[in-house]
């Protein structure tokens, strides 16, 4: 998959995202991931390409599109067979009361490229590049927390570990207190977060806790072509979601690490991401007369490039925008 086709695909979060902003600190957050997920759907059927969603809303039962499964893009005979893991909105009760860092991403690969995670929860460890081959998630998170520091060159005090605002993540939150490390502690958007921890000038170290097993897949395959890493296990929370991983292929035992490569083990990985709500990491969508602008990240694994595409949209060509930082 070509620069080109990476730029297309930042198209389609870039959609997603102005939709699901409309819907910004309106309380309704079905409404504004719906809104995220029919647009993406919509801006997939344009791309060239033959597309099958491994990771997205769920089974064909459960979602009226972006199913696990479901066949994707204009599917000629002679356009590229691609596996595609979305979230058309990462972070709704983010955008549902106005708050920071919810984004709209996607990742694409050849095919194999991307594990079918089940939905359940993976606990995970995640860091930058100056910190990936340091940390060891069998460790503890003191060891972890130290590990960061020192592969840094800074003072344990001076590091900042994200960890979601969870009820099970409250002895986890004191152990990395008592390390005397920095921590922001979120109400969503953990992937987000890792991705933060990879691209320096965000204030982001580490991310420690456990969340959704497909957010993962995402993470892994940004980490991936950020030079970060992600070890992961499953916490499964019944024999159904166990059993479920059997049928998907992946292991059902939670002693067994996950690293970057295998959850995105791809070489033709593409990341995209576009800001909804402005965080760490990307400008929120701006609405202006005539149109939007749009703040995005995009990833190709394979000619190891990453952009930040500052886009603008007009609706109205009668009405020019002013363009201006």
């Amino acid at each position: 998959m070509e620069t080109a086709f990476a730029l297309e695909m930042v198209r389609v979060t870039e959609a997603a995202a102005i939709a699901s902003a409309r819907l910004m600190g309106r309380g309704d957050r079905h409404g504004a991931d719906r809104a995220a997920t029919e647009a993406m759907r919509r801006t997939m059927d344009e791309l060239e390409m033959r597309g099958t969603i491994v990771i997205g809303e769920g089974e064909r039962d459960e979602a009226p599109m972006l199913w696990i499964g479901e066949p994707v893009g204009v599917r000629g005979e002679e356009h590229a067979e691609i596996d595609i893991a979305v979230d058309p909105l990462e972070g709704t009760n983010l955008v549902a009361h106005g708050q920071a860092n919810a984004i709209t991403v996607l990742a694409a690969s050849e095919r194999g490229g991307l594990l079918h995670a089940p939905d359940t929860y993976l606990e995970k460890l995640c860091v930058g590049p100056g910190a990936a081959g340091h940390v060891d998630i069998r460790q503890s998170a003191t060891e972890n927390v130290r590990a960061i520091a020192s592969s840094l060159r800074r003072d344990v005090r001076d590091i900042t570990i994200v960890i979601l605002e969870r009820p099970r993540h409250e002895p986890l939150i004191e152990e990395v207190r008592a390390t005397g490390a920095r921590i922001k502690l979120i109400s969503d958007g953990d992937l987000s977060a890792a991705i933060s921890c990879a691209v320096s000038g965000t204030g982001v170290h580490g991310v420690m806790g456990t969340g959704g097993a497909p957010e993962g897949v995402l993470t892994a395959a940004a980490l991936k072509c950020l030079g970060g890493e992600i070890q992961a296990r499953f916490r499964f929370r019944n024999d159904d979601e166990r059993a479920r991983a059997e049928k998907m292929g992946t292991t059902s035992d939670e002693s067994v690490v996950l690293t970057t490569n295998d959850l995105a083990p791809g070489d033709q990985l593409i990341f995209a991401a576009s800001g909804v709500t402005s965080g760490d990491l990307l400008h929120g969508v701006r609405f202006f007369a005539g149109g939007a602008r749009i703040h995005s990240l995009v990833m190709a694994y394979q000619t190891a490039e990453v952009r930040f595409v500052d886009a603008v949209q007009m609706f109205d060509r009668s009405r020019p925008p002013a363009v201006r930082l």
